[in-house]
């Protein structure tokens, strides 16, 4: 395991080659499926707790995205979101996962929407926390500082201040120090940065950024999936998928079951996993129980 000392991280991840890469993921406990999918800066470590309570009555699946977490960290590679997209894609194909829950967060929403509204059939329900999957003009300026052409790469690939940052400023609730360092184990340099600042240069922000278009089609897969059933678990103290977000999930999936948690922050289950988790256990059992499997 190249990260030793991992805090409340049981696990090792296994590996699927895409594009000569290894794409790491964990793959823990047996049954019924959830995929859960990061987003950006952190790694499958966000979703340690989860998988530890779910694991002895599902089969909890948590890739890492090329360039995060146990990921290679190629430096030539696009790191698109059409290519992260896919990489999902390969893998559930690769695994043969045939009907799932997915639970999303941060850029994890766009990329897991993405696989859903266009394999709707295979998508039991999905646990949304804190994400977006359509098309915003909003971004905040400590975001938008970190895409300025140079001083970007250098706050986020030199002084890690984007995936440091996070740890003080994506909770309401101090980190412990074991978890905050664990949280940046796999960013522990300039090199291994690589993705956390592409994934920041890659927010679309008008029609002509490469992503644009792989976006509105995701925003258009939405449609696909009224009538899957949903839960949403919304922080409420998050500077970067404010309460806009939360109305848009809102309006766009008015069946969906919402829980606002307003001293929670953009990693939320970091500050209400004790709150989130018998949700959880209940939205699985409704939506899985009698579903078949992988």
């Amino acid at each position: 395991m190249p990260f030793p000392s991992l805090a409340q991280y049981p696990f090792q991840p296994r590996y699927f080659e895409v594009d000569g890469q290894r794409l790491a993921y964990l793959d823990q406990g047996q049954g019924l499926p959830v995929v859960m999918v990061h987003g950006n800066p952190s790694w499958s470590y966000l979703y340690r707790n989860l998988v530890v309570h779910l694991q002895d009555r599902y089969r909890c699946i948590v890739p890492d995205h090329l360039g995060c977490g146990f990921s290679d960290k190629p430096q030539d590679y696009p790191y698109r979101l059409a290519n992260h997209l896919e990489n999902l894609e390969r893998l559930l194909d690769r695994l043969a996962i045939k009907r799932c829950v997915l639970v999303v967060h941060d850029w994890g929403g766009a990329i897991g929407m993405g696989w859903a509204g266009k394999h709707a059939d295979r998508v039991a329900g999905v646990v949304v926390l804190n994400t977006a999957a359509f098309r915003s003009s909003r971004i905040p300026l400590r975001i938008a500082v970190c895409r300025w052409p140079i001083l970007g790469e250098l706050l986020v690939r030199g002084l890690n201040g984007f995936a440091g940052a996070a740890i003080f400023m994506a909770v309401a609730k101090r980190m412990r120090p074991e978890v905050a360092r664990s949280f940046l184990a796999p960013y522990d340099c300039w090199r291994n940065r690589i993705a956390v600042h592409r994934f920041v240069e890659d927010i679309p922000m008008q029609s002509n950024h490469p992503s644009w278009s792989t976006l509105v089609a995701i925003e258009e897969g939405l449609r696909n999936l009224q009538q899957v059933p949903m839960l949403l678990c919304w922080g409420g103290r998050d500077f970067c998928f404010n309460d806009w977000f939360y109305e848009q999930w809102q309006r766009r999936f008015p069946q969906a079951e919402a829980h606002y948690y307003k001293d929670a922050g953009h990693y939320v289950l970091e500050d209400a996993l004790e709150e989130i988790a018998p949700l959880v256990d209940r939205f699985l059992d409704q939506t899985l129980g009698g579903s078949p499997g992988a």
